[in-house]
């Protein structure tokens, strides 16, 4: 197959710093760059996937995620940009792969995130959808109904959607695929004036009493919500930034804190060249010497000094000499005589009667076998 590339021009948008981003990734944008070679009377449908990355590096910034379910579907990049990223333009090079003729097509998208007014709200919420997936909630309709349910419990003059979290990302696991479970959403809204009281009704006793034995809790306004999202109160987390005091600690130098030691100063480029002749001979000349004088010593030992038989008799007096071979000698004889000594069976010792059956067992030899050459002990059958 030939692969060919093809590059749209590029698309700038305009985020704010603390707000949520989402960008769609279209199939219908890029199928007019793919030729759809099609049979006659068939529909193009042509599987197409997309891979994004931050130019010049092989991913996406921290704050920035990407989420493509099938091949069929679109693609959806989201995230909540940082004041750092205020100002400097990011470039995100988005490839389209077509999985059914291997064409490319790539385009950029120029993100220049602003500063937002007033950011960031200091009263901030977040919220576990259980009957909802990431790509769900990013729709502009569905998110949308959400903030209008939040901003008519919580009656704010501003309100943004902040973020919004995979509970995969959270170390949520994957549902099973029964009774189309869903994996759950976080979603993080902020707004300009206090929580009101019914979303502080999560915090009392008996609401937190009924959570820690994993029980649903008693919220007044869950109402507005159950008719399209399903919120666990155990799970929602406010807070309030304008309490929050700064935790840092001037650090007080004493016991156990080093001193400063001023910047690091790496070794000099131009470094002296080392001798290493020396230092083979200590760990390699050295001890082979020492080897080899060791191993002389014990050949001169094992092969020179060796006195063998001859030189032990010759060292033996002869009176020594005649009275072991005398005995080696007499050894000898009463060994081969012992062999050769034989003598008739007892007849007492003979069996009688047969030990199973009782029958009289008839003499093992007739009476005219030489029973003097029977031996000592006979072999038992």
């Amino acid at each position: 197959y030939t692969i060919l590339s093809k590059v749209h021009s590029d698309r700038n948008v305009y985020p704010s710093a603390g707000v949520l981003f989402v960008h769609v990734l279209e199939r219908e944008y890029f199928k007019g760059e793919f030729p759809p070679y099609p049979k006659p009377g068939e529909l193009s449908n042509d599987p197409i996937t997309f891979n994004t990355n931050l130019m010049g590096y092989p991913d996406r910034p921290g704050w920035l995620r990407y989420i493509q379910r099938t091949p069929y579907s679109d693609g959806v990049l989201y995230g909540s940009p940082t004041v750092e990223n205020v100002g400097k333009p990011t470039i995100i090079e988005i490839t389209a792969y077509n999985r059914r003729t291997f064409e490319t097509a790539r385009h950029n998208l120029i993100i220049n995130i602003m500063s937002a007014e007033d950011f960031p709200l200091p009263y901030q919420a977040e919220f576990f959808i259980r009957n909802m997936n990431v790509e769900e909630m990013l729709a502009s309709e569905v998110l949308g109904d959400f903030l209008g349910a939040v901003k008519n419990v919580w009656q704010p003059e501003r309100l943004n959607a902040i973020n919004i979290t995979s509970a995969l990302d959270r170390g949520g696991r994957v549902p099973l695929p029964i009774n189309d479970m869903k994996e759950g959403v976080y979603v993080m809204v902020g707004a300009d004036v206090p929580f009101s009281s019914c979303l502080r009704e999560v915090e009392n006793p008996q609401n937190q009493l009924r959570c820690s034995q994993e029980m649903e809790p008693v919220i007044t306004c869950d109402k507005k919500f159950r008719t399209q999202f399903h919120i666990d109160w155990c799970k929602i987390s406010l807070v309030d930034n304008t309490k929050q005091v700064s935790t840092f600690q001037e650090v007080i130098r004493g016991e156990g804190i080093l001193p400063d030691g001023g910047e690091y100063k790496p070794p000099s480029d131009t470094l002296k060249s080392r001798d290493y002749y020396s230092d083979f001979l200590i760990t390699l000349a050295v001890p082979s010497a020492i080897a080899l004088v060791l191993f002389l010593i014990l050949a001169y030992i094992m092969c020179c000094r060796r006195e063998g038989v001859e030189k032990r008799n010759m060292q033996t007096p002869d009176i020594q000499l005649v009275h072991h071979s005398a005995i080696q000698k007499s050894t000898k004889e009463l060994r081969d005589m012992s062999k050769n000594r034989e003598i008739a069976w007892p007849l007492s010792t003979l069996p009688v009667f047969h030990p199973v059956t009782g029958e009289i067992v008839p003499p093992l030899h007739t009476d005219s076998y030489d029973n003097t050459s029977m031996p000592l002990m006979q072999t038992q059958q």
